[in-house]
């Protein structure tokens, strides 16, 4: 998906009601946080490029929210058994369960980049993913097939052996997009590159994104160029399901998009909207919706407050709106596997923060945790060396499974950004 800094929007209304200000104190909880991937083909061509494992990070694409198949659906999860999923944490307890989980899988990592953890979590908590995706950043701005030096084809085949799994690369459409939706020969040159990878690597399909990089280029406003690019979109979904997968003979290569939230309550040129879903709904099968970086240093606050995700599925999916009913079992509503570290005096700054960063700030600061109702997320406060105030917002097993219930009753499955954030996501 695009980089983490560029996919901030959120209802403009909600998020007035979360933003955390400088005079927020260590032992009270503000309004403000009450109320968010060379192997390649070079062709003449200006347009994209796909690239898959770039980093140790692998985000995952989560069909259905279940446990894992041999578990008793009457038993609760484990980490309710143990009563972790509450609202007063302590950094002691987060600590020492990382601590335990981290033990227990040192033995597993034994893949040839031991530093993509990712790969081995994955491995471990495979009966909870239906559909993996390789994801990472793309550059060029020719018509480029690169990243599969890569493809960890020995992960792949372990997946494989051990779960019903899918795997789907990341697909992102760069540089200016004019020429590609405005010729015929590079919409088939580009969906044929697509397609031929996914045969010569076995994928299942593919994640695009190029939604958000098409409003960045303007191309969203143009009502003509709009279309052509939803065209574009349903081209190639309907060009992949027109093939079938040889490993089983019964499947057809799949089509995950990627979107963002509305801006505001009234859709905008650029917003992906009801009648974009509706549209698209026979060529896509699954929509991986950007519920994440509400916040921002300028606006401090939750990474994803609760109330902008309801308000935003509600949106989207409002029958209303011309949603069909059909359609909230093909979101992956996005949960991010990252937190934030805002400045809140002394100047606006910080931002996203992994699992190593968190896990130091608690073991130097030692914070006192706080839990806000209205985001449903988790935050704690703290000063820096140069006694300048901090806020951290990052995901808690209780924020986790509040988003998980808000997904599940909408029908809808999850999607993650992203898994092995620095070994801390175990």
């Amino acid at each position: 998906m695009a980089n983490r800094r560029d996919r901030r929007a959120g209802l403009g209304s909600v998020r007035r009601a979360n933003r955390v200000h400088p005079s927020s104190s260590d032992h009270q909880t503000t309004d403000s946080a009450q109320s968010h991937a060379t192997r390649g083909r070079r062709l003449a061509a200006t347009i994209f490029a796909i690239t898959f494992v770039a980093s140790s990070a692998i985000s995952a694409i989560v069909y259905r929210i279940r446990y894992a198949p041999s578990a008793d659906p009457t038993t609760p999860p484990y980490v309710y058994q143990r009563g972790l999923v509450k609202t007063d944490v302590n950094y002691r307890e987060i600590l020492t369960e990382y601590a335990k989980v981290s033990d227990s899988n040192a033995s597993e990592r034994h893949y040839k980049y031991p530093l993509r953890s990712a790969y081995t979590i994955t491995v471990i908590a495979l009966n909870c993913f239906h559909m993996l995706g390789n994801f990472g950043c793309s550059q060029g701005t020719k018509l480029v097939l690169e990243g599969r030096h890569n493809a960890d084809t020995g992960w792949i085949s372990e997946l494989r052996m051990k779960g019903d799994v899918q795997l789907l690369p990341r697909v992102v459409l760069e540089a200016v997009p004019v020429d590609l939706l405005k010729k015929k020969k590079k919409r088939d040159k580009a969906i044929n590159l697509i397609i031929e990878e996914c045969k010569e690597m076995e994928y299942d399909g593919v994640v695009l994104e190029s939604w958000s990089r098409w409003a960045a280029y303007g191309v969203l406003h143009d009502p003509d160029l709009r279309n052509m690019a939803l065209q574009f979109v349903k081209q190639l979904g309907q060009a992949m399901h027109s093939v079938r997968l040889e490993k089983n003979g019964k499947q057809n290569l799949q089509l995950v998009y990627v979107i963002g939230p509305p801006r505001s309550e009234k859709f905008q040129e650029h917003d992906f909207g009801p009648e974009d879903l509706q549209s698209l709904s026979d060529a896509v099968d699954g929509y991986s919706l950007m519920t994440y970086d509400f916040s921002s240093p300028q606006n401090p606050g939750p990474n994803a407050p609760l109330r902008w995700i309801h308000s935003t599925l509600q949106l989207l999916l409002d029958t209303s709106n011309g949603a069909a009913q059909s359609l909230p079992q093909k979101i992956f509503v996005g949960i991010n596997f990252y937190g934030n570290d805002f400045v809140l005096s002394g100047g606006l700054g910080g931002g996203p923060i992994v699992g190593r960063e968190y896990l130091s700030l608690l073991e130097q600061h030692r914070p006192l945790f706080q839990w806000e109702k209205n985001s449903a997320e988790h935050f704690f406060l703290y000063s820096d060396d140069q006694n300048v105030k901090h806020v951290v917002f990052y995901p808690s097993l209780m924020s986790i499974a509040a988003r998980l219930e808000e997904a599940s009753l909408w029908g809808a499955g999850i999607s993650i950004w992203e898994i092995g954030q620095d070994q801390a996501d175990d």
